[in-house]
């Protein structure tokens, strides 16, 4: 049994609750806030873009600190999942390692690919294992077009558009809005995309990116073109400016040779759609329910069976904010930026 401390009961932090209570093999033992307790072993819900807001019931035996060095000093915490934000990530992950604590870290890393340096070298020499939380390689849908592109199933790619918009994050306005500390929109969310991108067709040579700020001080709507190895078109939308009650949307559309794949997540059952030439439209049935699912599942089962994290990497959750570095700087510049 590997038992599990949550750092943050934000929106994030009961994703990641309700995840854990579903896996098998492991089992919540202890919760860390500073500005948020359970009453009677009960969260309230925290809405947002993807799950509900519902209460978050821990039951009555688990540990509730105030102080996350508590929880991370905890001896009967085997894995520390890491869900505030972005500034505290690195001294939490570097101090939970140094303790021989196994951790997961939610994206980004930390606000800069400096920061990020130290937490791979601190998990470069823990004997635990650590691994950021980048769902979308783990989101069904995503992780057929991973597979379809490596297999070269429909021929090679020619085009790749991604898109992930929203509202301002009305779950945590406080760091969120702190452009310095949270990175704004970029860091925040489009970030997946430009993690995909990478996952999907390597670490890009050259980004050129468009964007605006709106409210964080940073950038919170980008639009990026990534110069990739194959020559095929990449590029990807995401940003916090949509306005009232406009609906959070996460798709991609990817033309390859012979077909052309298009994820909506608002299509429910009907997300993925494959298109070719002199064939009806299909719809690619999708086994697993989110990436949360996926990418915590694995993190447990690498513990139980004592393989690192191959998926994805300290290494690759930095070079993620490397390469929105080079995104935020094209934005300022407005010239393509080397990577």
């Amino acid at each position: 049994m590997t038992n599990i401390g949550i750092i943050g009961l934000g929106f994030m932090g009961l994703v990641h609750i309700r995840t854990y209570q579903k896996i098998p093999g492991c089992k919540i033992v202890a919760v860390a806030d500073a500005f948020k307790t359970p009453v009677d072993g009960v969260i309230a819900g925290v809405g947002g873009n993807i799950t509900d807001g519902d209460a978050v019931h821990l039951g009555a035996d688990v540990k509730v600190y105030s102080n996350p060095e508590d929880l991370i000093a905890d001896q009967n915490v085997h894995l520390v999942d890491i869900c505030v934000p972005t500034s505290d990530h690195v001294r939490l992950t570097v101090a939970a390692l140094k303790a021989g604590k196994h951790v997961v870290c939610e994206k980004p890393m930390a606000r800069s690919s400096a920061l990020c340096r130290e937490i791979v070298d601190a998990a470069a020499g823990a004997q635990t294992y650590f691994m950021p939380a980048m769902c979308m390689r783990f989101w069904p849908g995503w992780d057929w077009l991973k597979q379809t592109i490596e297999q070269k199933t429909y021929g090679r790619v020619l085009a790749a558009r991604f898109r992930r918009v929203s509202g301002p994050p009305g779950w945590s306005r406080g760091s969120y809005f702190k452009g310095t500390e949270s990175g704004g929109g970029l860091f925040d969310l489009h970030i997946h995309d430009t993690d995909f991108v990478q996952h999907c067709f390597g670490r890009p040579r050259a980004v050129f990116s468009q964007g605006l700020s709106l409210f964080s001080g940073a950038v919170d709507h980008v639009v990026t073109q990534y110069v990739v190895d194959g020559g095929a078109c990449v590029s990807a939308e995401g940003g916090w400016i949509m306005c009232g009650s406009y609906p959070f949307k996460m798709t991609y559309t990817v033309n390859f040779e012979n077909a052309t794949a298009d994820f909506d997540i608002s299509r429910g059952e009907e997300m993925l759609k494959l298109y070719r030439d002199g064939e009806p439209e299909q719809i690619v049935k999708l086994e697993g329910t989110d990436g949360y699912m996926g990418e915590l599942a694995y993190m447990i089962s690498c513990i139980q069976n004592g393989t690192p994290p191959a998926i994805v990497t300290a290494r690759d959750g930095m070079t993620a904010v490397e390469i929105c570095e080079a995104e935020e700087q094209s934005v300022t510049s407005g010239e393509i930026v080397c990577l």
